[in-house]
């Protein structure tokens, strides 16, 4: 399988499986099925409600004798109302016993935002805390400690922009290992890559297929011209050939399925080369159309905006 390289030789394996959305059995059957099909890497989070499942599928395949622990990459995030310090630790925790495991692979802090204690989801300005009441560098430096106290081999962010990684860069002891943003060819993030791999950050994408549950209005990136085309030219899937372009970017990629056959599909995706003209034809689908909006966070009077999130 191809990988990403942390700096102390450990490995990211460049296809995983993404979970939101994926419901308890939904969420159970497709972690067995891409642990049979060869994925060895599994992008989890708190809040997407179903770790649960997913550490019980992850027993089940210990069990089987499918894969050892050891062999998987595991990642799961930090939600928004666990940025206090003190709640860091006890959130990692909860996850790890929810996924039945000692250690995660990765731990990302989910969004550059802080909700208050308790406030899962927020409607009013009351319920979040800005930046300046709870720096991100006070979360981060709770991550740090999770790392140290190996709770998570490896820490990382999601969501960040430049200005936001150079601002925790500047105050903390262990530079993000990873960021995990939106990244396909519509929203393709060629500045923030960029810095990325320069200061050694490894980036993995999620959804690098689009996501028709964000957007609606859009034609598709697997209906794309351009990408039937080179689908067309290489015998491939218009997912195998957009998650082929992902991973030629030196990115990991997070598709999400439940279904055993686009699974399957999208883990062969590995086997093809796509060539410059094909990656050129992919490139021009630029629109700098972002799907995860993050408006979830932005509530009337609150310490977030579109624009602060994303620009700031």
């Amino acid at each position: 399988m191809t990988n990403l390289t942390f700096q102390n030789g450990d490995l990211l394996p460049a296809i995983g499986l993404g979970t939101w959305l994926s419901k308890n059995n939904d969420a159970y059957n497709a972690i067995l099925e891409a642990i049979r099909t060869g994925y060895r890497h599994i992008d989890c989070a708190s809040m997407y409600g179903n770790e649960k499942e997913i550490g019980r599928a992850l027993q089940e395949a210990f069990r089987l004798g499918l894969v050892k622990r050891e062999e998987l990459f595991i990642t799961s995030k930090l939600w928004n109302s666990d940025h206090a310090q003190e709640r860091v630790e006890v959130a990692i925790r909860k996850t790890l016993a929810d996924l039945q495991l000692d250690y995660l692979d990765l731990y990302l802090m989910h969004w550059p935002v802080a909700f208050k204690t308790g406030c899962v989801h927020v409607k009013q300005a009351s319920e979040v805390w800005s930046l300046d009441e709870m720096p991100l560098s006070v979360t981060w430096k709770a991550l740090e400690g999770v790392k140290k106290n190996e709770l998570s081999r490896h820490i990382g962010v999601s969501n960040f922009n430049i200005p936001k990684l150079n601002r925790l860069i500047a105050n903390v002891e262990i530079v993000p290992e990873v960021n995990q943003i939106e990244l396909h060819p519509y929203l393709q993030q060629v500045e923030l890559l960029t810095y990325c791999q320069t200061k050694g950050i490894l980036v993995t994408a999620y959804s690098p297929l689009g996501t028709s549950k964000l957007v609606h209005s859009e034609i598709g990136l697997t209906h794309e011209k351009v990408v039937l085309v080179v689908a067309e030219k290489h015998h491939a899937t218009p997912a195998q050939v957009l998650l082929s372009w992902g991973v030629g970017r030196g990115t990991a990629v997070i598709p999400k399925s439940v279904n055993a056959k686009r699974i399957a599909e999208n883990y062969a995706a590995l086997d093809l080369q796509l060539d410059a003209e094909d990656v050129n034809l992919i490139n021009s689908l630029e629109r700098n159309l972002r799907m995860a909006l993050g408006d979830f966070c932005v509530v009337p009077g609150g310490s977030y905006t579109l624009e602060s999130i994303w620009e700031e």
